[in-house]
């Protein structure tokens, strides 16, 4: 067997579909990316339609099959619909991805409730009701694999993050208690916890102070790239190579978390 059908065999996708919520952003276009190149059929879902339009040609010229539709990951009616257009389309779907996320920087006695419950119903109850929703569909077509996108601060505090970290944690908290609910019906769920990666979502409270402490607290001294996910993103959701995976948080943070004193 050559090294290249082995890492197929190993890695490779064709024939499975995944969707990937909040796949129009960096990380997850990226993910979506990788996905396709591995060879699998790419539903992008995301509330920005201008947005959509451009991720799909992106991964159309790359060669990789793929269609958007519009989603509100905090609606269950909406994730629904999601599914059953993504199921009409690739047949079943295989993998999804949640990436949907928001933020926002501000000091604990500023903390506006408002804004931690909408921090709170994209990151957590979005997560939630999206793998309610899909593994719904799973369980009726021989099971799949989740990857939400946990964080750095899933565990560790940082500044300024309160909502958007306990809504992280959450998130891992979660994955795990999916994988062990669903690990013998053939369903796997497991986390990404990304380092700093600069995207939409925070680089309006990456201020020169707080790019200082980051680089000084990450062993790497650089942020990192969108595509050095797309290797642990394989490894978690692959029938094969994480086959015997589930209920993991896998940290992608240039040693960001070993360093923490």
């Amino acid at each position: 067997m050559s090294s290249e059908k082995y890492l197929d065999d190993l890695f490779g996708m064709k024939g499975q579909t995944a969707v990937v919520i909040g796949g129009a952003g960096a990380l997850g276009l990226c993910l979506s990316t990788g996905l396709g190149k591995a060879g699998a059929k790419i539903v992008i879902a995301d509330v920005r339609e201008e947005a959509c339009v451009e991720a799909i040609k992106k991964l159309e010229s790359e060669g990789i099959e793929a269609i958007y539709t519009l989603v509100n990951v905090t609606s269950k009616e909406s994730l629904t619909e999601l599914r059953e257009k993504a199921t009409a389309w690739g047949g079943k779907v295989d993998i999804l991805v949640n990436c949907a996320g928001i933020n926002v920087g501000t000091p604990f006695l500023e903390v506006d409730a408002d804004k931690w419950d909408a921090i709170m119903a994209v990151n957590l109850k979005g997560t939630m009701l999206s793998c309610q929703v899909f593994i719904e569909g799973m369980l009726k077509t021989g099971g799949g694999s989740i990857l939400n996108i946990g964080s750095v601060n899933s565990d560790k505090p940082l500044s300024r993050v309160f909502a958007y970290a306990a809504s992280k944690a959450g998130v891992v908290n979660l994955t795990q208690n999916i994988a062990q609910e669903f690990a013998t019906q053939g369903i796997r769920c497991n986390a990404i916890c990304p380092g700093f990666f600069p995207a939409e979502q925070n680089r309006k409270i990456l201020d020169a102070k707080r790019v200082e402490n980051i680089m000084n607290g990450t062993p790497m001294r650089r942020y990192g790239d969108p595509s050095e996910l797309i290797g642990a993103a394989l490894l978690l959701l692959s029938r094969k190579a994480g086959s015997y995976i589930t209920g993991s948080a896998l940290y992608v943070d240039g040693g960001f978390t070993c360093s923490w004193f």
